[in-house]
């Protein structure tokens, strides 16, 4: 699989100066946490799952999560195992290209019983979702976790879910974010991202944020978001890739914009159209989220519909302008340090401050590719839509 694999080879070589690159499930981890991208997830009750898995590649996802927590019922715990297992299997005979799948479980002993039960067809599993994660939860999930990959037969990865009241609250922030700390770091070659479940803060404090805001506007979530990056995210090898909070709002997605672009033969008009349609129908908030997501240290993001998928893809593909930075501050005969001007001779690159970030956007380069040097993300959309 790759990034804008579902739209045909010509129409990425006239969008990439550099393509994404090909990836699978048994690629290094570094490479898939990086390449998650718009991580979409889907209830476990549903009925034509296996079909929907499907749907959704030709769509260009690439991860997906089957939620057995808070998407589903308590009541309907039962039935959306049997369903899972049963999905599961009838897309393993299929034998076609699935995306990263990973299932949201509520407690640890899901795991290594979901994996007995799925057989063979666990294969199609790259991980599990952890809810609630704090240091304590974290041991028993990812003991079960290991227990697991003997039944499944494959590596597995966790993605755990930073949520719990003990990391919003305050006076027990600290000593939470130590704890995470220590079980991650155990469990390092296990831990694939850390995702952040900003409802759950929200919901604390009887919050809800409107679609003109983002997780940033709402000061109590976006102070949380800042000491999970500095205790879990850092570029000094200790840290961990954290993905993007949820976006909640969506109305019919790219259907109801599809027909405003076909009417424009003109680029110009037509960016004026896309961008009017996306703020008409809930998407500016989630464009003005996305990029303060990588602008705060986050990669890829949690998504419940699948018309936020090609917005976080086509924001996440690395300019040509950062990539032509990113490539003169590692240049080696640049190791010693010193500032240079950019090529682009609009800002000052100095090399060892800026030498992290050039790093992370060579990585995001290869999973996500490089535009070419006329082409943003109006072009990089309206091709992922097949508009």
């Amino acid at each position: 699989m790759r990034h804008f694999g579902h739209i045909p080879p010509a129409a990425r070589a006239g969008l990439f100066h550099r393509q994404p690159c090909e990836f699978t499930a048994d690629s290094p981890a570094k490479v898939l946490a990086a390449a998650l991208g718009a991580t979409l997830y889907s209830p476990a009750t549903r009925p034509h799952l296996a079909d929907d898995v499907l749907k959704q590649v030709g769509r260009g996802v690439v991860s997906m999560v089957l939620c057995l927590e808070d998407s589903i019922d308590d009541g309907e715990v039962e039935a959306a195992e049997e369903n899972l297992v049963r999905q599961l299997t009838a897309l393993q005979a299929r034998g076609a290209e699935t995306p990263l799948l990973f299932v949201r479980v509520r407690e640890p002993a899901q795991i290594p019983d979901l994996a007995r039960r799925l057989g063979d067809a666990g294969r199609l599993l790259s991980g599990f979702v952890l809810p609630k994660f704090t240091e304590e939860r974290g041991a028993a999930f990812l003991e079960a976790l290991t227990d697991a990959e003997v039944a499944c037969g494959r590596r597995l990865f966790a993605m755990p879910v930073l949520e719990s009241p003990e990391l919003l609250h305050l006076e027990t922030r600290a000593e939470t974010l130590t704890g995470i700390g220590r079980i991650v770091d155990k469990y390092r070659d296990r831990v694939l991202a850390l995702r952040l479940g900003v409802t759950d803060f929200c919901s604390a404090y009887g919050l809800r944020r409107s679609p003109d805001m983002t997780a940033y506007d709402v000061q109590i979530v976006a102070g949380v978001i800042g000491d999970v990056v500095n205790v879990l995210g850092r570029s000094d090898g200790t840290g961990f890739t954290i993905t993007g909070p949820v976006w909640e709002y969506f109305r019919l997605g790219e259907r109801m914009f599809k027909p405003q672009l076909r009417r424009s033969p003109f680029m110009e008009q037509r960016a004026d159209e896309l961008r009017t349609a996306l703020i008409e129908h809930d998407l500016d908030g989630l464009l003005r989220e996305i990029e303060l997501d990588r602008a705060n240290g986050l990669l890829g993001k949690t998504c419940i519909h699948p018309s936020h998928v090609m917005p976080v893809h086509a924001l996440s593909v690395v300019s040509h302008e950062e990539f032509s930075d990113a490539q003169d501050i590692l240049r080696p005969e640049r190791g010693g340090g010193g500032v240079l001007r950019s090529a682009y001779t609009n800002k000052m690159n100095e090399v060892k401050p800026h030498r992290a970030w050039a790093e992370r956007t060579l990585q995001r380069a290869e999973v996500f590719g490089v535009a070419k040097e006329d082409v943003g993300f109006v072009e990089l959309l309206t091709a992922g839509l097949g508009l």
